[in-house]
């Protein structure tokens, strides 16, 4: 019965250690309506470093409720959603954006998919020509062949 007891506590204590702790319970508080839109249009644009497939307005993660704090108080601080999102990227990385920016680095990122669809129509293109070209052509099944070797 102790032995019970005691995983039962070693049980609860192991939960207990993986829960995250309690975010700030307050509420976001928006100046106007206009500052708000703003705030979820720019949240939507950004990419929740803990989830990495959700937006950052998506997102339940603790870091992405702190983020978005963050994001409001540099709204309200007067930046512009370019500088709100250079800062991100400063700090996270350009994987933070959902749109990142044409550079060297993301190059891939940008014309990858196409390069890929047109290596793929290559492909299949070829693979239909050669595979045409094995195939030779049946002659008709009904006529007679033999009255075609007669000299006139």
């Amino acid at each position: 019965m102790k032995a019970v007891a005691g995983l039962l506590v070693w049980l609860c204590l192991a939960i207990a250690a993986q829960a995250q702790p309690a975010g700030d319970p307050t509420p976001l508080q928006y100046r106007d309506r206009v500052e708000e839109t703003r705030f979820h249009a720019l949240t939507a644009e950004l990419r929740c470093v803990q989830c990495q497939n959700q937006s950052l307005a998506d997102s339940n993660a603790q870091i992405a409720h702190d983020l978005r704090r963050e994001v409001l108080t540099l709204m309200q601080q007067g930046r512009s959603d370019a500088e709100i999102k250079q800062f991100l990227v400063d700090r996270y990385g350009p994987f933070v954006l959902y749109r990142p920016q044409l550079e060297g680095s993301t190059l891939l990122l940008w014309f990858g998919p196409g390069l890929l669809l047109l290596a793929g129509a290559l492909v299949l293109v070829l693979y239909v020509r050669r595979r045409a070209r094995a195939v030779p052509l049946a002659p008709d099944a009904g006529r007679d062949t033999s009255q075609d070797d007669r000299q006139w």
